[in-house]
């Protein structure tokens, strides 16, 4: 039944042609640093995966965000564990990235024709650098609000189009109720989508392409 099955499948989808180009191609010798893009991808997952639970409690509202936050923590179920998860999983997340296109950098697999999966990847750091930065200010405590205000003071200072910028983040002078609503519509919305279109480019040239091999040693 299930061989019936699966040539049904196959015969409309080919899926055994794209089960085999991802788990059975064939890849070179490496070490555990080559293990980094994958831990990278799991953390990611594990982001998007928290970061829809909390949204189905989380209000973008001054009035309510703080709040919103604490109930999130103390009253709903598993809330703290999960919450947990999507903040120190946002560090972890940055932290795997950069240190994966570290291990790529020294290894010299952005040569050719590996330039674009490269690319790609320094993207790819950006927008998680900008999932960092758009959900800190989302709990709206004191820190947030303060952090945030620096940053984009920062950003700001940026010549030519600094104020420009600042304007846009802030959706005005101050921090408001525009600047929380910006940041969290980034947040889930816009960063989001770049994020599984540059991994989809990321993932496709890795299978299409493969890896490199550690240097000095034979594929």
């Amino acid at each position: 039944m299930s061989t019936r099955l699966g040539d049904w499948l196959d015969e409309r989808f080919g899926w055994r042609n794209v089960w085999a180009a991802i788990f059975l191609r064939k890849i070179p010798h490496v070490n555990w640093l080559y293990t980094l893009g994958s831990a990278t991808l799991f953390v990611t997952g594990l982001q998007i995966v928290t970061g829809i639970l909390l949204t189905l409690y989380y209000v973008p509202t001054p009035d309510h965000a703080y709040d919103s936050v604490v109930y999130i923590t103390t009253q709903v179920t598993a809330g703290w564990f999960i919450r947990g998860l999507h903040h120190w999983g946002a560090s972890a997340m940055v932290i795997l990235t950069a240190l994966h296109l570290l291990r790529t950098f020294f290894s010299g697999a952005y040569k050719f024709p590996r330039e674009v999966t490269w690319l790609s990847g320094v993207f790819l750091l950006l927008v998680v650098v900008g999932f960092g930065f758009t959900g800190y200010l989302l709990p709206w405590d004191q820190k947030a609000y303060w952090a945030t205000t620096v940053g984009t003071r920062i950003v700001g200072v940026a010549p030519g189009i600094g104020d420009s910028i600042l304007r846009i983040a802030r959706g005005g002078e101050e921090l408001s109720a525009v600047t929380l609503a910006r940041f969290f519509g980034a947040h889930v919305w816009v960063l989001p989508a770049a994020l599984l279109t540059l991994l989809g480019i990321h993932l496709y040239l890795i299978i299409r392409i493969g890896i490199t091999a550690v240097p000095g040693r034979d594929e």
